[in-house]
């Protein structure tokens, strides 16, 4: 299972997650990682578009912990659906609402958790991160370790999965 923040503009158009710029970073990593993008469930911690209007675009504001922890039994009950053997958050907002804490994505970001229900759970960058870098060598590493974190993600689920 895969927790991003919120919908983007684009997202909230389509009525899917990850469909925008940053969904084709993610689906990039994926493939790069080994996982098919039909294998995972894919979803927000935030269930709403969080935005301004300046002009005639729709710019993306921050959820707020208010607005996470409203959303939070959805997760929850997507959890209970589809009872993920690991999930991955993308980025602050994600991994606040899977761990039910605020943690620093750059300190915990890759290594293995154990949610109360014994879920894995693994914290790493949103991919909307990478849009943002603007030196090329530093956007080529952060990337590499993306798609790093989500291979890791693969084999603790795979590790999860086994008898």
């Amino acid at each position: 299972m895969l927790v991003g923040e919120q919908p983007g503009d684009q997202e909230d158009l389509a009525g899917r997650p990850f469909v925008g710029p940053a969904g084709r970073i993610l689906d990039q990593a994926l493939e790069q990682a080994g996982i098919a993008r039909q294998d995972v469930f894919v979803t927000n911690a935030v269930k709403h578009f969080k935005h301004e209007v300046r002009g005639k675009r729709r710019l993306h504001k921050r959820p707020n912990v208010h607005e996470i922890e409203r959303c939070r039994w959805w997760l929850e009950h997507e959890r209970a659906l589809v009872r993920p053997a690991t999930i991955v958050a993308l980025g602050a907002t994600a991994a606040r609402s899977v761990l039910g804490r605020t943690v620093s994505v750059f300190k915990t970001r890759g290594s293995a958790q154990r949610l109360a229900d014994g879920t894995a759970a693994v914290v790493t960058i949103h991919p909307s991160f990478l849009l943002r870098i603007k030196d090329v060598a530093e956007k080529k590493r952060e990337y590499r370790k993306f798609v790093s974190d989500l291979r890791g993600s693969k084999n603790l689920s795979a590790a999860t999965r086994s008898p």
